[in-house]
């Protein structure tokens, strides 16, 4: 078998190092041919595994735009549900991953959206037991999926300013969501709160 050729692509270039190490066990399957942060490909790929972590999907201009500037690959969401499925296919996505599958899983979907016989794949464990399984990190502990973005920008080392700005809120609004994001998790400052996110499947590599 011919491995796929995939490219990963992200605003983090740490995000990007942490997939390539995670599928390399399986380059027999799925080959890493590039990765990068911008939205046109410099290699021929069949694959763009676009990781939606720390983006909107509301007014997210990078996957459209990424599906137009590579016309011959198909780009595949990889996110958690958070991420509407719909929402991925209207921008364009030929495809969408769960990020609950485990590595060799997630060689096989990529496997199975480029050959056509598949453009979903689900959590098994939210297949299975649908009500159990959060649909992003924190939920359990009752974060809002915007309180939860919150969360995951400040682990990043992102600031207030520019959490507003990547989120498309104001600065007052950014801090609500943090104080409540706060009061539900307890935390008392930035640095309890990324202990908090490291501890609680927030995905951070």
């Amino acid at each position: 078998m011919t491995p796929v050729r995939l490219a990963l692509s992200n605003d983090y270039e740490v995000v990007l190092a942490g997939l390539a190490t995670m599928l390399a066990p399986h380059a027999d399957r799925v080959e890493v041919v590039e990765l990068t942060t911008a939205r046109s490909m410099s290699e021929a790929v069949d694959v763009i595994l676009y990781d939606a972590f720390g983006r909107l999907s509301v007014d997210d201009g990078k996957l459209p735009d990424i599906v137009r500037r590579n016309p011959d690959a198909k780009v595949v969401v990889y996110s958690w549900d958070s991420y509407p499925v719909d929402t991925a296919r209207a921008n364009g996505a030929a495809g969408f991953i769960h990020k609950g599958l485990a590595a060799s899983e997630l060689a096989d979907a990529i496997v199975a959206i480029h050959e056509g016989r598949a453009v979903e794949s689900r959590d098994p464990c939210v297949e299975a037991d649908r009500d159990a399984m959060p649909s992003w990190p924190g939920q359990d502990a009752g974060l809002s999926v915007r309180e939860s973005e919150m969360l995951s920008y400040i682990a990043r080392g992102l600031t207030n300013q520019e959490i507003a700005s990547r989120a498309f809120l104001s600065i007052n609004t950014v801090k609500t969501y943090i104080r409540t994001a706060y009061r539900k998790i307890g935390a008392q400052s930035r640095a309890q709160a990324v202990g908090w996110a490291l501890t609680h499947g927030f995905e951070l590599q």
